[in-house]
């Protein structure tokens, strides 16, 4: 039997858990903090995305597309929320009608259900929103990526797995024959947990930990905290599903959007600026050793050459100024203003940058002997979660 041994206790490595139990694998999962789902996975949006957004052939396309199926399936098995409700990206003046038309093309080439639509028949699933022209997503949902988090976590657990929150790994060894040691502390002391493949599913930490297996990775984790409002109980009726902007192509970041959650609240963001710690999710939060690795790296400053002015400019004020915020909001739904709005929490992004200071626009899989690691897996790694653990598992436990 094949010993695998996953550190990562997000939706990604509780998926790989999942798949792998399934193929009768001996799993073990590490997750440094006391429950599941702590950081990427509990701090977003909990939109499952369609798939229109990536590049045709790429893997967040294929993944996302196949994921949007497969994840709602797995929530309707399980007893876990979800909705297929839809959504609209809203092209507010003219000059946004033909990357609009872009994106249109995009999703029919990814096999996305899209069409575009006038502004009457957008008003008809948004009375209160504001466009020249609209793209209607039918596939787009909302989830409770937590609560599949907790599903994953049952069903992998009664097919064998060995689910240990509360344990770090410390250090990781390989061994004769390909195979790995990972030492682990946790309340209970040190000890060493030992398998035949390592699969990183670190998220946030997942260049370092792959440093910590003896890897060079060449893709660094820049980490982003995206920050989100809600809007007040008396006015969640201005949007009653999702409503998004045009993105910009050249950001891996889809811009301010709007959703209604399943609990009939609406959220706003994120916005998209550099966080101060790897987990920080206020200004507050530094961490000197994020920030000296961040400077240290050449990527870093290339990028912010590059954005730093006017977008990261914008993105930090924007961030600083409520009246910003929802100014931006205002362009999708003219009728919310600045005293509709409270602050509501925020996520932070782990965006692999490579050296040269371009952002890794794909899911980034590394590999040695008996190891592999996901070094870049944000939006939509959620919406694509068991897709891409039967991606890595088609390599570590071939059916």
């Amino acid at each position: 039997m094949q010993r695998v041994v996953v550190i990562g206790g997000g939706i990604l490595g509780l998926a790989v858990a999942h798949e792998l139990t399934g193929r009768g694998a001996d799993v073990t999962v590490l997750e440094k903090e006391s429950h599941w789902a702590r950081h990427q996975t509990g701090h977003n949006s909990n939109v499952v995305h369609a798939g229109l957004y990536y590049k045709p052939g790429s893997h967040k396309a294929r993944m996302s597309v196949a994921g949007n199926r497969s994840i709602i399936a797995f929530a309707e098995e399980h007893g876990v929320p979800a909705q297929v409700c839809g959504k609209l990206v809203v092209a507010t003046d003219a000059a946004e009608r033909g990357p609009l038309r872009t994106l249109a093309e995009r999703a029919q080439a990814n096999g996305v259900p899209a069409r575009l639509i006038g502004p009457a028949e957008a008003r008809e699933y948004e009375p209160n929103v504001s466009c020249v022209e609209a793209l209607r997503v039918e596939s787009t949902g909302i989830i409770d990526f937590p609560a599949v988090c907790e599903a994953l976590a049952r069903v992998s657990a009664k097919a064998g797995a060995e689910l240990r929150t509360g344990t770090r790994a410390t250090a990781i060894r390989p061994t004769p024959g390909e195979g790995v040691e990972v030492v682990t502390e946790s309340a209970t002391g040190t000890e060493v947990v030992r398998g035949d493949v390592l699969v990183n599913c670190g998220g946030l930490h997942a260049d370092r930990v792959a440093e910590l297996a003896g890897l060079r990775p060449r893709a660094r984790i820049v980490p982003f905290r995206g920050e989100y409002y809600e809007l007040k109980p008396d006015r969640r009726d201005l949007v009653r599903g999702l409503i998004y902007p045009v993105p910009d192509p050249s950001l891996p970041f889809l811009g301010v959007h709007l959703t209604r959650m399943l609990d009939g609240s609406v959220h706003a963001g994120p916005n998209a600026v550099l966080a101060l710690r790897r987990e920080g999710y206020r200004w507050r939060d530094v961490s000197v050793r994020d920030l000296v690795d961040v400077a240290r790296f050449p990527g870093a400053w290339r990028l912010a050459r590059r954005y730093a002015y006017p977008v990261g400019f914008d993105e930090v004020r924007r961030s600083l100024s409520r009246r910003r915020f929802a100014r931006s909001l205002a362009r999708l739904v003219p009728a919310i203003g600045v005293d509709d709005i409270v602050a509501h929490g925020s996520g932070v992004r782990a965006q692999a940058l490579l050296p040269d200071g371009s952002l890794v626009d794909d899911f980034l899989i590394e590999r040695a002997p008996g190891q592999i690691h996901v070094l870049n897996a944000p939006s939509p790694a959620a919406t694509s979660a068991l897709e891409i653990a039967r991606h890595i598992a088609d390599e570590t436990l071939p059916r």
